[in-house]
């Protein structure tokens, strides 16, 4: 969890704590009047839990502020800008995940891509993608609209054609060899990363398991326009758009790309991999 939302979670949680307070209600009445247990009250006004719209609904109206809930939920929102629980995310199905993923790259020219994990989103076959969704709906316990998600999924790859775009991607050489589906939907995904190897608006790097590593392997991001970055962790995931965060991932990126193959060194490790799953 970044450190500025955090802040922020602890700025709205006091906000909350002085409604209850001028109110001259204790936070067992609170909870009584509401109908939630004590410990939540706790929780909200020290940061440890995210408030929902409708529980900043129940606390200004049951301490005779309805007219403060606006501007609580417009604190929420200004909160979920830095971070996302999937929980949240999710609610309406993995589809709807997808179509936002799709409008941040179209609003961006140059979109710079490190995972250390699995192959992007906008780079997978429907079948690769089909795994990789089904297996993150079983984890969150999100609706199944799996099919639909895939094709939206397939459809953000449009991105990779049109002019004036250019999307820069480094993996480590592990993704190439780790099976979150069946050999042969891996096998295919590998051919489809060889085709994208010299695509004019596509540069793909992998970062070999021999290469001396200037920094060690850390989680996937994405960084857009030098805007802002997206990191997703296994239970949420943030925006982080001050400028000394994305100096920092613009650093950590440039630390990673020199380390990484690039043209025939990435055909020979794709290779590698492709030789390797086929002697499983």
């Amino acid at each position: 969890m970044s450190t500025d939302f955090q802040r922020a979670r602890e700025a709205l949680g006091a906000r909350l704590r002085q409604l209850r307070v001028d109110a001259g209600l204790s936070g067992r009445a609170l909870a009584a009047l509401a109908g939630w247990p004590h410990s939540k009250i706790s929780k909200l006004e020290t940061g440890r839990q995210t408030a929902v719209e409708a529980d900043l609904t129940a606390w200004a109206e049951h301490t005779g502020n309805l007219g403060m809930a606006a501007s609580l939920h417009a604190d929420l929102r200004g909160l979920e800008t830095q971070y996302r629980s999937w929980r949240r995310r999710l609610a309406a199905g993995h589809e709807a995940a997808q179509r936002e993923a799709g409008a941040e790259e179209r609003a961006a020219r140059m979109v710079r891509a490190y995972e250390p994990t699995v192959i992007p989103g906008i780079l997978q076959t429907p079948d690769y993608a089909r795994a990789v969704l089904t297996a993150a709906a079983v984890l969150h316990q999100s609706p199944r609209d799996t099919e639909d998600a895939v094709r939206e999924r397939v459809r953000r790859q449009e991105l990779l054609y049109e002019r004036g775009r250019s999307f820069h991607f480094i993996l480590w050489e592990g993704v190439l060899h780790a099976q979150p589906c069946p050999r042969e939907v891996l096998a295919a995904q590998l051919d489809r990363l060889t085709g994208l190897v010299g695509l004019d608006t596509v540069t793909l790097g992998v970062i070999p398991f021999s290469a001396a590593l200037p920094l060690t392997l850390r989680h996937g991001f994405w960084i857009h326009d030098e805007a802002y970055v997206t990191v997703e962790t296994i239970n949420a995931a943030l925006w982080l758009d001050t400028r000394a965060d994305v100096d920092l991932y613009l650093r950590a990126w440039s630390m990673y790309e020199q380390v990484a193959e690039f043209g025939a060194g990435v055909h020979r490790l794709i290779g590698r991999a492709r030789h390797a799953l086929a002697a499983l």
